[in-house]
């Protein structure tokens, strides 16, 4: 069976590994090159120092490198694509061309016939993702550190860390599932394609948000910058409020230098309606916490994962 499930996949095995290599050559010469830069302007001794000099060398540095940030948005789709070519097909092309019944008649029972099947899809999907996601991580390293985009950032959160290899999995596993249910490769990909966006939408807003218990901070108007991580940090929510605590203004944050007045004389932040006593407030998840969100994401997506393989296994037991 297993000769039989690599004489059947070997040409997505090879695509798969093609596509790594095209991703490799792309990401490992720009991320030397980042390296590069980052360590020939010094940009190491800047992290956590605020001076014009380290801010001036990191804005060049981020106007430099922004593009590779932002065409990396690009891979955020292919653990989808892994889900649409590798799972949806599994199931749903056997069972559309009818050769499902030449195996299960050979001797090959359905439970037997499923484990070798998925644990192929599977462990070629593991080992792409784990690839391709430390990989991503190693390639951004270097923007993450000099704030151009904090971690916690939609786009980057999703494809760097150990979180792309949840997703892949509950991608491969959605396919597989679909196919067990609709029984036609397009069908199953469409629905693949939907139930993956939408699962990831849910969760990236609804949930993510409160894997752990958000922090509080405050800092004054007049003289209170709100410190280094500032960029690092995922600010949920954040405004001004007045001495008693009441908020005057949602969303909004004002930093003043300590001592200094407005246009009229009165002290900063009077013209705007703010009384002595105002202070910024923000809601936020800390930058520390980026592992830890990465780690309860993959193991969500993981267990989805594991419940479409029981899934798909169950109705495969119904499939004529």
């Amino acid at each position: 069976m297993i000769w039989l499930t690599w004489r059947q996949h070997r040409k997505q095995l090879l695509y798969t590994a093609i596509g790594l290599a095209v991703l490799a050559a792309v990401i490992v010469p720009t991320g030397l090159a980042m390296r590069g830069d980052f360590d020939r302007d010094g940009l190491g001794a800047c992290l956590g120092v605020e001076t014009d000099t380290c801010a001036h060398k990191m804005s060049l540095f981020n106007d430099t490198w922004v593009t590779m940030g932002n065409i990396g948005v690009l891979l955020l789709f292919l653990p989808l694509l892994l889900g649409l070519f590798w799972g949806a097909p599994v199931v749903a092309r056997e069972v559309e061309h009818g050769t499902h019944r030449l195996v299960w008649t050979q001797g090959i029972s359905r439970l037997r016939w499923a484990a070798a099947k998925f644990g192929f899809a599977g462990l070629a999907a593991l080992a792409f993702s784990v690839l391709y996601g430390l990989g991503v991580s190693w390639w951004l390293s270097p923007l993450n550190s000099t704030g151009q985009r904090t971690r916690f950032d939609p786009f980057m959160f999703d494809m760097q860390g150990i979180a792309p290899v949840g997703y892949t999995l509950f991608a491969v596993a959605l396919g597989i599932a679909a196919g067990t249910i609709w029984k036609r490769v397009l069908p199953s990909m469409g629905v693949a394609l939907a139930g993956f966006v939408v699962v990831r939408v849910v969760l990236a807003v609804l949930a993510r948000p409160h894997y752990e218990t958000p922090a509080e901070r405050t800092f004054p108007v007049q003289g209170g910058q709100p410190g280094d991580q500032i960029t690092a940090n995922w600010v949920l929510d954040e405004g001004i409020r007045d001495a008693s605590g009441k908020m005057v203004a949602p969303g909004a944050s004002a930093f003043c230098p300590a001592g200094a007045v407005g246009p009229s004389g009165r002290p900063c932040g009077a013209d705007l309606g703010l009384t002595p006593g105002s202070y910024n407030w923000q809601l936020y998840q800390p930058a520390d916490r980026f592992w830890t969100f990465q780690t309860i994401e993959a193991g969500i997506f993981v267990v989805l994962a594991a419940a479409l393989l029981f899934l798909a296994i169950s109705r495969i037991r119904r499939i004529a």
